[in-house]
């Protein structure tokens, strides 16, 4: 089995063929990617993913490499909205199980109209390569299936790749090695 740094080479490879970029994956499905990595190794996946937008050209690679990170996301919306400091009030007083459905409804997670895939979907040019990353620090306000089948009616034009702090087996999401965040099948293995 490759190391994490001998797969995060090959995906950087893959990500840079232009067959890739054509966004069509096996069986001509809209190229949807996840590329799962222990949860202790998330520092060394985080400073891949921002040496390879760094060295990033539009011009020369063809492509711009954008990276979504979620939680970071959720943040942005949150503080746009106004609502961070009534989340912290409304966790201590109701708790974390009602935050996470609170969020879920001001973000409208289970919808089309998702907030998330909305600020993706207008940040994402032609050209373009999607990296999502941030979804560990998530957990429990976004469930990754969520995300990707809500991206997957919005944007079909580029190819997205999730970065996914537990294990893929090519049908289910295996979160810190016991929460299974099932329920998305439409993403092929970047590298196994």
């Amino acid at each position: 089995m490759a190391s994490l740094e001998e797969r995060l080479d090959i995906a950087e490879r893959m990500i840079k063929m232009p067959s890739f970029r054509q966004n069509k994956g096996l069986g001509n499905e809209v190229g949807y990617y996840v590329f799962d990595y222990p949860a202790e190794k998330e520092l060394i996946v985080r400073e891949r993913i921002e040496y390879m937008k760094a060295k990033n050209l539009k011009s020369t690679d063809g492509f711009e490499l954008i990276v979504f990170d979620l939680y970071n996301i959720i943040i942005d919306i949150l503080e746009q909205e106004g609502f961070m400091e009534q989340c912290f009030r409304f966790e201590k007083k109701k708790g974390m199980e009602r935050i996470v459905k609170s969020v879920g409804n001001l973000l409208q997670i289970n919808d089309d109209t998702s907030l998330i895939v909305q600020y993706i979907q207008e940040r994402t040019p032609q050209d373009a390569v999607v990296l999502l990353t941030g979804i560990g620090k998530c957990y429990p306000l976004l469930r990754s299936h969520k995300v990707l089948n809500n991206l997957h009616q919005a944007i079909d034009r580029v190819p997205v790749v999730m970065f996914f702090p537990g294990k893929y087996d090519g049908q289910e999401l295996i979160l810190f090695s016991e929460i299974k965040d099932d329920n998305y099948y439409r993403a092929f293995k970047l590298v196994d």
